[in-house]
């Protein structure tokens, strides 16, 4: 406890003083900077992860037995290795055997697998939690196989899956601060290039945590917005909220 208290009472007060006219002069425009390349790799990333995501997720419950097993290893070889180390692997390791992507290039295809095997996870266990019966049913109706996947199940799956596949959205903008691993000058990779001049750490990465925090806000709207649009009346969340 008196070591505690010694190491609280050795806290230097001053050192948690901003120098708000330097944040305001050169960590803003910088990051500022930052945040669009930041976006353009997220924006993309988000469309195209969920995209794939959806055909993945659905390949593993209707598709053939040999491209469901395909699949199944897909996901867990994703899911598997950390994103950084795939990172590695498309940018510096591929050119070994003749394949060589810009880092923007780079970046959006290794957001885009990462995140579409998490998406596929989630949507697969959403399609899983439908009653198979409703094919039989839309095919009484005269539907086809594949129509009544993707205009009876599918449609339905993705209401369940979208809080899953929202929290990976609010992931993915946290993933993409390891692109400057990649030479990539992002929010992250910007504020180390600052911050390795100018020496003032604490400006510095305090505001990148809070641009950060503000885009994964926006971000928690907008997924709140479309859930509460794409939600069906009586089901859910919102039908619990009303009975209470």
């Amino acid at each position: 406890m008196d070591n505690l208290l010694d190491f609280f009472s050795n806290i230097n007060a001053s050192a948690f003083t901003f120098d708000l006219n330097y944040i305001a002069d050169k960590v803003v425009p910088v990051l500022n900077k930052g945040l669009w390349v930041s976006l353009s790799l997220i924006v993309p990333s988000v469309i195209l992860g969920f995209i794939f995501g959806v055909v993945i997720g659905a390949g593993r419950v209707f598709a053939p037995p040999r491209i469901r097993r395909l699949l199944d290893l897909h996901v867990t070889l994703v899911r598997g290795v950390p994103l950084l180390v795939q990172m590695f692997i498309i940018y510096y390791g591929l050119p070994s055997i003749g394949i060589r992507f810009e880092p923007y290039v780079a970046g959006v295809l290794s957001f885009t697998i990462c995140t579409s095997a998490y998406q596929a996870e989630y949507v697969r266990g959403a399609l899983m939690s439908i009653s198979q019966g409703q094919i039989k049913a839309a095919q009484a109706l005269g539907f086809t196989a594949f129509k009544s996947v993707v205009w009876v199940i599918v449609p339905q799956a993705l209401r369940r899956a979208l809080p899953g596949c929202g929290n990976e959205v609010i992931y993915l903008i946290k993933y993409s601060s390891l692109a400057s691993a990649i030479v990539m000058m992002d929010l992250t990779g910007e504020a180390v290039g600052l911050a390795s001049q100018e020496y003032k750490y604490t400006e510095v990465y305090v505001m990148l945590g809070a641009y950060y925090l503000a885009i994964t806000s926006a971000a928690t709207l907008a997924l709140y917005f479309i859930e509460r649009r794409t939600a069906i009346p009586g089901f859910g969340r919102l039908a619990a909220g009303a009975t209470k």
